[in-house]
């Protein structure tokens, strides 16, 4: 062999690894539907800016590259994109050559978009190819007839996003020029993984999958992209062990049940998962699709005023984590980053999170199933006018593609559609709340619904409200106050306002919102603490003006202590009535420095100590064990 071509084989071996090493974001973004066979897009894009909005005029659909470099699947706002631009991006457009790999003819080629904020637009040489509105969720568009000619092309990425407009789900995405409170860097555009794969023209869709640990059974409920005789295989497998394989048609009103003797139950101390594979067969018994899952066996229930897991009382012990990162905004710079701030979370003594004004990448759920990490899942409610019926037009679709993406995740055990709404609007606001509880639970009847946490609650499964007072006994006093349970004297609920700059109601009197009554639903103070604490705070030469937190700050670590373990002691005295709470917040984000953690992911405390306050738990009495 000459020497040539051993130097061309070395070289066509290592590529790919220094590629795999190089490319951000390697790992398959769809963890619970995995085929093997895929193409990241993720890596160096081209980019333009369109501050005013004239791309198509300016033929930017039919580009073949913009100047300007982008690292995708970050945002421009974050360094990891290697762009860092802060202030207001109404319009981008992105640019990459893609093409259809031989080994794919036959197939129908799908691009795959894991998350584009907001509204986007898809071209490929300049012809649209598909569109999709919301910013938070996948998409998919059949791209075979732009590209199976085996040639390369050019795709072009239309984003749109405007948070000042208050018709789309911002969360905490800064409305103003500058970072202020609670409110933070914007992000814009991509953020999530880009990928393409093959799939048959009758592959698997998608699976909604069910447990049933009452009666020991499996129920999945597949859908189809096409049905032209086929079957499907379904196997499940408890590691190496075969629990069961079933064989039905592969039509979208086909049901397979599994009987599975002594299930094994996914809870937080032991999250047990089994295997599930998909074979899709022709008509002709060939094998068109495989897709890898799994799931795991658990129940979440109310009962009176408490809540269920797996039939046996369970309290909650939640920290808000907002999923921002100093490096990459909304995207976590590795999955590897994922999984460590489950695992901070657990190291601080907390049993799980209120994933908190944002729809977080569905790998964070794979690392909360597998270690056994509950979770609330939530949307970006923040930034809307919730009286505007447009609005909830584009909510509503946004949070149903959110609930059918993620409901197969057993870490997930409550979904939070909105946070802190208080609207004066007597008929479109509980309108639009009812809809939104009666659609997610059409999607998905086997968890409970928070319709507004620590807001306006108007259909609802858990009670919940978001107090900061800081003195434990006065916190105490207002969670719990005899039987009037956070009422006031004419009987209407007296909602916790902060001053975030959105707009408030004037007149609660005139609707008679629903009331909290004690045996009815389960009482979660699902937001309460966010005590500052930052470098120095104990020195008076320190000068913490420019960060922000709830009430008076502590003036050294052990009043920090003393007001931390005052506040969760006042919680596990009343935990007969007060059945949860979410302690505000798992890491600083920007100015808002009152994590358990640094922004950085670097401890602020004695972590020992943290961990003995936050696990502490109710005993059935309601005292601390």
């Amino acid at each position: 062999m000459k020497k040539t071509n051993i130097l061309a084989l070395i070289a066509a071996l290592l590529f790919p690894l220094a590629l795999s090493a190089a490319q951000p974001r390697p790992e398959y973004p769809r963890p619970q539907f995995e085929r093997k066979d895929w193409v990241n897009l993720n890596g160096e894009w081209s980019y333009v800016f369109d501050f005013v909005g004239s791309g198509l005029e300016r033929g930017y659909p039919d580009s073949d590259g913009f100047k300007e470099k982008i690292i995708v699947p970050f945002c421009p706002e974050s360094k990891l994109s290697g762009v860092e631009y802060t202030d207001f991006i109404n319009n981008i457009w992105y640019q990459r050559p893609i093409s259809m790999p031989a080994e794919w003819n036959g197939k129908r080629a799908m691009l795959n978009f894991g998350a584009v904020y907001y509204n986007s637009e898809i071209y490929i040489d300049g012809k649209l190819a598909g569109r999709h509105f919301g910013g938070s969720t996948p998409f998919a568009i059949d791209v075979t007839d732009f590209i199976s000619d085996g040639k390369e092309h050019s795709l072009v990425v239309h984003a749109y996003s405007d948070p000042r407009t208050t018709k789309q789900p911002a969360g905490k995405q800064n409305v103003r020029l500058n970072q202020f409170e609670c409110m933070y860097t914007r992000n814009t555009g991509i953020w999530q993984t880009v990928w393409m794969e093959p799939v048959d023209r009758d592959a698997l869709k998608q699976a909604q999958v069910i447990t049933d640990i009452d009666r020991g059974q499996i129920i999945i409920r597949p859908q189809f992209y096409g049905s032209q005789g086929g079957s499907l295989k379904v196997t499940i497998k408890d590691g190496n062990k075969t629990i069961g394989t079933q064989t039905v048609p592969a039509t979208n009103y086909a049901t397979v049940v599994f009987d599975v003797k002594n299930p094994k139950l996914w809870s937080p101390g032991n999250p047990h998962l089994y295997d599930i594979t998909y074979e899709v067969k022709d008509k002709d018994g060939k094998t068109v699709d495989v897709v890898n899952s799994y799931t795991g066996m658990r129940k979440i229930h109310v009962d009176g005023n408490k809540i269920y897991l797996n039939n046996e009382p369970f309290y909650q012990r939640l920290v808000l984590d907002q999923g921002y990162y100093p490096d990459g905004i909304w995207t976590a710079p590795s999955d590897e980053a994922l999984k460590n701030d489950i695992k901070l979370s657990m190291e601080a003594g907390f049993n799980g999170a209120r994933l908190h004004q944002k729809v977080f990448e569905e790998r964070y759920h794979y690392w909360a199933d597998k270690l056994g990490y509950i979770t609330w899942g939530e949307a970006p409610s923040w930034g809307m006018n919730c009286n505007d019926p447009e609005v909830a037009r584009n909510f509503i679709t946004e949070w149903s593609e959110e609930i059918i993406r993620d409901r197969n995740h057993p870490s997930i055990v409550t979904w939070v559609p909105m946070n802190e709404q208080f609207w004066s609007d007597l008929v479109q606001f509980p309108r639009f709340v009812s809809d939104v509880y009666d659609i997610t639970k059409a999607l998905d009847p086997t968890r409970p619904v928070n319709d507004v946490s620590g807001g306006t609650h108007i259909k609802t499964d858990i009670w919940t409200a978001h107090h900061y007072e800081q003195d434990p006994q006065r916190l105490k006093e207002i969670i719990y106050d005899g039987d009037r349970w956070f009422a006031t004297p004419d009987g209407h609920i007296d909602v916790y306002r902060t001053n975030t700059g959105f707009n408030r109601p004037t007149d609660f009197n005139r609707y008679d919102f629903p009331k909290y009554t004690k045996p009815d639903m389960p009482y979660l103070v699902d937001e309460f603490g966010g005590i500052k604490w930052v470098k120095g705070q104990d020195s008076e030469t320190n000068n913490s003006n420019s960060s922000w937190g709830y009430g008076e700050p502590p003036h050294s670590l052990e009043e920090f202590y003393a007001r931390l373990e005052g506040q969760i002691d006042a919680l596990m005295s009343i935990a007969d009535n007060v059945w949860g709470y979410c302690y505000t917040q798992l890491t600083d984000v920007e100015q808002e420095q009152n994590g358990i953690y640094f922004y950085d992911r670097s401890p602020k405390f004695d972590m020992e100590r943290i961990k003995a306050i936050f696990s502490k738990t109710p005993d059935s009495a309601g005292n601390k064990k």
